[in-house]
C-alpha cells in the first residue's frame, strides 16, 4: 500500500503469477527464499519485517531509506502494460496508431 502497487503489480515484478502472490499476501502459502528475497528488494523490507518478526516501525532498513525508485505510473497505466504484454506485434502496432490518433484530438 505504501508504493501504491496492486498485487498485480507485485506479482509482475517478483516474477510470480497474481494468485500466487494473493496466496503469499494472506499467509496461505510461505514464500521460497529466491521468491522472499525478490519480496524484500522490489517492497524495500527486511524479511524479518515480511515474516512478522519484528513490527513495522522497528525495521531499521524501512525507517532509514526512502520508498525504492519504482516507475510511477497510474495502477491503469500498469494495468494496461500488463494488457499489452500478451498481444502479438501487429496487434501493438495497431494499438500504437490508435494511441497517436487520440493524441491528435
Amino acid at each position: 500500500m505504501r508504493l501504491e502497487l496492486t498485487q498485480a503489480d507485485v506479482a509482475e515484478r517478483i516474477d510470480v503469477a497474481t494468485e500466487v502472490y494473493g496466496r503469499l499476501e494472506r499467509g496461505g502459502m510461505l514464500p521460497s527464499v529466491q521468491t522472499l528475497l525478490k519480496l524484500c528488494n522490489e517492497l524495500n523490507v527486511s524479511s524479518d519485517e515480511l515474516l512478522g518478526l519484528t513490527p513495522h516501525s522497528a525495521s531499521p532498513r524501512a525507517s532509514s531509506v526512502e520508498a525504492p525508485s519504482l516507475p510511477t505510473e497510474r495502477p491503469e497505466i500498469r494495468r494496461l502494460l500488463r494488457s499489452m504484454r500478451q498481444l502479438d506485434s501487429s496487434h501493438i502496432k495497431l494499438l500504437g496508431l490508435v494511441a497517436k490518433a487520440l493524441l491528435r484530438r
